[in-house]
């Protein structure tokens, strides 16, 4: 398992849970025994897997693993995988932003290998006026997919969540990446 703490991997006789859900997709989640029980790895797994069965389809796709350890750290995705380190989470969770995280880091699982450096995402990207962020923009074949993608979301299902100001903005400054999302007709489930 990837742990951040230490910035790299480690190896553990973690606790290891099956999560399915109602696509058919599932997903085994592996928490760190720091959390010194069986029953509170199962504990964290159902959170943390409840929250990212609400994430659409198209991002679980490719999600293998979760890896669950403790420590206030970021967030990873990639490698068909999800880190979550559960002093972050919590912070999250306060900030009322787990799911936008989860799907950023389920972005880059499942959307960038295929998408980051194909040439209708770059055409995209140049014919856009800005990148959505500064860490798109400082990162772009890495970080523009996944910051782009949680505005899309927004956007084109769950815009009564969102200010009808905000919603101009983003469509003002990613209109062509909103239209590469749009033409993949990603499978949106369980959100429409």
């Amino acid at each position: 398992m990837f742990d951040r703490r230490v910035g790299g991997w480690i190896t553990t006789e973690a606790y290891l849970f099956d999560a399915a859900f109602d696509d058919g997709l599932g997903v085994e989640v592996q928490v760190n025994p720091e959390f010194g029980s069986a029953t509170a790895g199962e504990a964290l797994a159902v959170q943390y897997a409840r929250a990212i069965g609400r994430l659409p389809t198209a991002l679980r796709q490719d999600l293998r693993t979760v890896w669950i350890h403790q420590g206030v750290e970021p967030f990873g995705g990639g490698n068909n995988n999800i880190l979550i380190h559960v002093g972050q989470a919590e912070r999250y969770i306060a900030d009322g932003i787990l799911e936008e995280t989860l799907a950023h880091e389920a972005a880059h699982t499942s959307l960038d290998a295929r998408h980051a450096t194909a040439p209708g995402w770059l055409a995209a990207q140049a014919a856009d006026p800005v990148f959505i962020s500064t860490y798109a923009r400082d990162f772009p074949t890495r970080e523009d997919v996944a910051e782009s993608y949680v505005p899309y979301l927004a956007v084109r299902y769950r815009a009564d969540r969102i200010t009808a100001s905000l919603r101009a903005t983003i469509l003002a400054a990613i209109p062509n990446r909103i239209a590469y999302f749009d033409g993949l007709a990603l499978p949106m489930h369980p959100i429409r």
